[in-house]
């Protein structure tokens, strides 16, 4: 009987002592993008978002244009993708902004580029 109303006063201790304790914030979940190559013409990109909070962040890119593009940003790219086929990566961006490009000869200068803001 002793032992358990000891190992009960320990738990009410240790539970009132720990009620000031700060725990570590939960990680925050990836953000993510959804890419679209080919439209709205075939030589630019179509994003769902124009900012993404700095961190990790997947790009789900899929092409819908006739012709194969690649999707380029944070040091990564996808495959060349051939038209209807995607692919992710996944990139740690800073705060700041964030160059995104296809990689296809002459197709960036024909548009398929620009800039995600990171915050």
């Amino acid at each position: 009987m002793l032992k358990r109303s000891r190992v009960a006063m320990f738990l009410v201790c240790a539970s009132v002592a720990g009620a000031g304790v700060a725990l570590p914030a939960a990680a925050t979940a990836a953000s993510s993008v959804t890419v679209t190559a080919g439209k709205p013409s075939e030589y630019k990109f179509s994003l769902s978002s124009s900012s993404v909070k700095a961190g990790t962040v997947t790009f789900k890119v899929t092409n819908k244009g006739k012709i194969p593009h690649d999707f380029s940003i944070g040091g990564k790219t996808t495959p060349l993708l051939k038209s209807g086929k995607s692919a992710s990566i996944t990139v740690t961006l800073k705060k700041g902004s964030a160059a995104y490009l296809c990689k296809v000869p002459g197709h960036a200068a024909a548009g398929m580029k620009g800039t995600l803001k990171v915050t």
